[in-house]
């Protein structure tokens, strides 16, 4: 068996893939506001609605983040392809070429003499007649080989310039993440400030209510969810695995299992039950047969606001699994707490 070799680009390892992806898309989201001093912020239900608006912002960012990253793992695994395809592409051309170079070989020796001298100096003029059909018959075969070279050489070129198009645009992505994500990161960091600049009460009080000033109750207090029947076993297989995530951190472009962002929640819940979904929000937002909210059954994905930047899983009665925002671990809050864009069965 022929070992291809592949010239992988330094960088791309597993532990840089999660820094792959943040393009234009994130950059519009994330220069929309400049950052400011953490002592200029304005106080109380300012300061909350301040910090509600940074984190959507990094929320956005974050998802903008996970479509650039899953573009960037289909933009690998077409680069590996190439690579392994030019590699075996180069071995046919090497064989092609050793070919060929026989035959050259064979016809110069066997058509060194001119052909009619060659003919009355022969003591066996049939068989002299049989070798010279056996020459037109190495000739046509290599024409033919040589085209087939040609064609081959041809292909190749073309595959090495597209995948050095692919790794070109994989190389901006890498530059560009590490700006995009040091943005993100300011963001969460002057949320955190702002946060913390309230007293404790509110502080604290903000940590216990969603976003949207909702019913404050603990992140692994258990609203009633009697007669919530999941439509079917994956649903359901999907729901049991969004209940055992409750408590564990946010982690901005983490698909858990020790912390997760959003989309993240979403992926590793139905990924437990053996069904795979898009990595961002938006992409889940189509992600299987859209229903009335009115129609709504456990399982079910609820995106946010009208970009669909945030996702939760309805688990019924009106509530819904999701994970919040930076510093507010997995939990349940209603299922209206933000303005709803879509409701999706996978």
């Amino acid at each position: 068996m022929v070992s291809h070799s592949r010239l992988v680009p330094s960088g791309f390892d597993r532990g840089a893939a999660a820094a792959l992806g943040v393009l234009s898309a994130a950059a519009a989201v994330l220069g929309a506001i400049p950052v400011q001093p953490a002592a200029a912020a304005p106080q109380d239900n300012n300061s909350r609605a301040e910090v509600d608006r940074l984190y959507a912002e990094a929320e956005q960012a974050t998802e903008a983040f996970n479509k650039a990253d899953e573009r960037a793992d289909k933009l690998r695994d077409q680069v590996g392809t190439a690579q392994d395809s030019m590699a075996r592409q180069q071995d046919r051309i090497n064989a092609m070429r050793d070919s060929l170079g026989s035959l050259a070989g064979a016809q110069y020796r066997s058509g060194a003499v001119d052909p009619s001298i060659a003919l009355l100096f022969s003591d066996d003029p049939d068989d002299y007649l049989d070798k010279a059909a056996a020459l037109d018959r190495i000739s046509t075969h290599q024409a033919g080989e040589l085209h087939d070279l040609q064609q081959a050489m041809r292909d190749l070129s073309q595959n090495r310039e597209e995948a050095t198009g692919k790794l070109t645009e994989l190389e901006k992505s890498r530059k560009a993440v590490a700006k995009h994500k040091r943005t993100v990161e300011r963001k969460l960091s002057l949320a955190r400030q702002v946060l913390n600049s309230l007293p404790d009460e509110e502080r604290a009080e903000y940590d216990r209510a969603s976003r949207s000033g909702g019913s404050g109750r603990s992140a692994m207090e258990t609203p009633d969810l009697s007669g919530a029947v999941a439509p079917n076993g994956r649903a359901a297989a999907a729901v049991a695995a969004a209940r055992t995530a409750l408590g564990k951190p946010y982690v901005w472009g983490s698909t858990g299992p020790d912390g997760f962002d959003c989309s993240g929640l979403m992926v590793w819940s139905y990924g437990q039950a053996g069904v795979g979904l898009p990595r961002t929000s938006q992409a889940q937002r189509y992600a299987g047969t859209q229903v009335p909210l009115s129609e709504a059954q456990p399982g079910d994905l609820v995106t946010y606001r009208p970009d669909a930047s945030h996702v939760g899983m309805y688990v019924g009665n009106g509530q819904v699994i999701h994970a919040p925002y930076p510093g507010a671990p997995v939990r349940y809050d209603p299922v209206d707490m933000m303005p709803i864009a879509s409701v999706t069965r996978p």
